[in-house]
């Protein structure tokens, strides 16, 4: 069974602008609550399709790290990404902007990846039981930080 979850926030900010935060997977913990942040790997250095990043992960006492692909970089319309831990598939996480009449409309969507095999070890390992409920709200709440701070760069242009 594939899980996918997707929550939209109205961002009063242009699409382009938020784009660029998002893509930019050093500054992910700046708005995400499980996220700490990423850096880009080999020879990428920033969001272009078959970039890699290994990103640092957190909840509550609990810590892992992942790797993963850029697998759609349009500037202003799509960002998504493929995380794997291991050998293991975990997630496809995408944002996708439509640009609104008072700035962007941005929609986080997780597609969980995990085989039956590796869904009670990824569980061990985060501490999270139900990763659909819980990635529901930690988007509504990425979003909410990524809106604040786009909006406040956004409000100084």
């Amino acid at each position: 069974m594939t899980d996918t979850v997707a929550v939209s926030r109205e961002i009063a900010a242009p699409a382009e602008l938020v784009w660029g935060m998002v893509s930019d997977v050093t500054r992910m913990g700046e708005w995400s609550p499980e996220n700490e942040g990423g850096s880009w790997m080999g020879e990428s250095k920033s969001a272009e399709r078959g970039a890699k990043f290994k990103a640092a992960n957190r909840y509550g006492k609990r810590s892992w790290k992942t790797v993963s692909t850029v697998v759609a970089a349009e500037p202003g319309r799509l960002f998504s990404f493929r995380v794997s831990a291991g050998p293991f598939k975990v997630a496809e996480w995408s944002y996708d902007f439509e640009p609104t009449a008072t700035g962007c409309r941005v929609t986080e969507s997780w597609t969980d990846l995990r085989n039956g095999l590796f869904r009670p070890i990824a569980q061990m390992a985060t501490g999270v039981k139900d990763r659909a409920a819980h990635n529901r709200k930690g988007m509504e709440q990425t979003l909410e930080n990524l809106a604040q701070a786009a909006e406040s760069v956004a409000d100084t242009s």
